[in-house]
């Protein structure tokens, strides 16, 4: 692969702390990531925010300011990852869709693929700027990535929550329109259906697992393939 879109979920880099971060799972991350890059691969990154806000868990908060906090809480993320990343000797550059001060760039694509010509992990946070829609696919597909490696706390797409019914069935593969079809979570269905739309396929994978990162930018996963073909 030449160019792939890495959504790591907060979540998961809380680790077993299941809020903030867990250093020693970030780094393993980056020296993942590294390996990619010193193989040619162009990592764009986007992180979930789950390790700080599950905004739309809460019924007192207005779903707009919700959704403004999680944006937040995923620039966060991207500079705490970010620097990670640095640490372990990558250049990296974060974008953001609304001015964050010194600590971001504006998002363009242009401004991105430059990122990528310097052999820099992109990552992208602060969602799109607005409510009721998350960037996964949307960057994903403004970049031309080739494909999106979904990296989370579950091992793959099941046909129900397997954490709240230990006989919940994991899918090897799926189809897109499947995933609509059941409501399955994988993104949101506004974002399943650019997926289908633009043929985008997927890789849903645990974090936790050795190597995962690199397995599935090889197509080699133990988690589920969403097809779009």
């Amino acid at each position: 692969m030449k160019r792939v879109l890495l959504k790591l979920s907060g979540e998961a880099l809380a680790g077993e702390k299941h809020t903030g971060f867990d250093e020693a799972t970030v780094t393993e991350v980056a020296k993942q990531v590294k390996v990619l890059v010193e193989e040619g691969v162009e990592v764009g990154v986007v992180i979930g925010g789950g390790n700080f806000w599950r905004g739309r868990s809460s019924e007192t908060i207005d779903r707009t300011k919700a959704d403004q906090i999680g944006m937040l809480a995923t620039v966060m993320n991207c500079i705490y990852v970010s620097e990670i990343f640095r640490s372990v000797g990558m250049k990296t550059e974060i974008f953001t869709p609304f001015a964050c001060g010194a600590m971001t760039k504006l998002f363009s694509k242009d401004e991105a693929n430059a990122c990528f010509a310097e052999k820099k992990v992109a990552f992208f946070a602060g969602g799109t700027g607005h409510p009721y829609f998350s960037t996964t696919v949307l960057r994903t597909i403004e970049i031309e990535a080739e494909t999106i490696l979904l990296a989370k706390a579950v091992d793959g797409v099941y046909d129900s929550d397997p954490k709240t019914n230990p006989n919940a069935k994991k899918y090897d593969s799926v189809h897109i329109q499947e995933v609509i079809d059941q409501k399955l979570a994988v993104v949101d269905l506004t974002a399943s259906i650019l997926c289908m739309e633009n043929k985008m396929p997927m890789l849903v994978f645990g974090l936790n697992e050795e190597n995962s990162i690199i397995r599935a930018a090889k197509g080699e996963i133990d988690g589920t393939k969403v097809l779009v073909d």
